[in-house]
């Protein structure tokens, strides 16, 4: 049986460097009737909670440590006894949003979740943010890239602790690997492919020299 994947999109501030912008967020929820993985947490925990719909959550899942990412991780958390886990290397901005609690655990690269008989590896593809990650479901052949790509290129870079060469080649050595038919669920917008995306990001790493 393939995986359940369900979408939830919440609207809100991302927040960094002293600058406001208003954001679409993809929530993506990852399983089947029984059990999911929640991948990130923005905005509006309800809309998530509906979401849900009564399933255990193994996992609440920020793919990276920026505001509108994890500014309803603790709530939504809360509402459905799940653990939070982020990859220690975005600790200092989860601190930023939620000084006095920690998360309950770490992501790691090649790390498993298994949720609804489905296996979802880590991929720790740093350059928008240090910590950085997707998760990759091989047998469905999707891959949940966070802020790392998107449709039409990579994430964005520019601001605080990310690095465009560094995002290039998270995306180039993590990603590009991946069969290009394998689907794109994003953290904002359209969906794409890694067959869609190849010559941008090819490009790109080119001019980058």
């Amino acid at each position: 049986m393939a995986v359940r994947v369900d979408n939830v999109v919440t609207s809100g501030i991302f927040s960094l460097d002293g600058g406001d912008f208003e954001v679409d967020n993809n929530i993506w929820l990852v399983g089947d009737d029984h059990e999911v993985v929640v991948v990130d947490a923005a905005h509006d925990h309800q809309p998530i909670v509906a979401g849900v719909a009564g399933r255990k959550v193994v996992a609440v899942v920020c793919t990276h440590g920026h505001n509108d990412h994890i500014n309803v991780a603790v709530a939504l958390a809360e509402a459905v006894g799940a653990p939070i886990l982020l990859h220690p290397d975005d600790t200092m901005l989860w601190q930023v949003v939620n000084p006095d609690r920690p998360t309950d655990g770490t992501l790691a690269d090649g790390q498993e979740l298994t949720v609804g008989g489905t296996t979802l590896q880590v991929l720790h593809t740093p350059g928008h943010s240090p910590g950085g990650c997707c998760l990759y479901d091989e047998a469905d052949g999707i891959l949940f890239s966070g802020d790392t790509l998107f449709n039409g290129g990579p994430g964005a870079t520019g601001r605080s602790f990310s690095d465009k060469g560094v995002i290039l080649r998270s995306i180039a050595d993590r990603l590009l690997p991946l069969p290009d038919a394998t689907v794109v669920h994003t953290g904002h917008g359209d969906d794409t492919t890694i067959g869609a995306e190849r010559s941008g990001i090819v490009d790109a790493l080119a001019a980058e020299g």
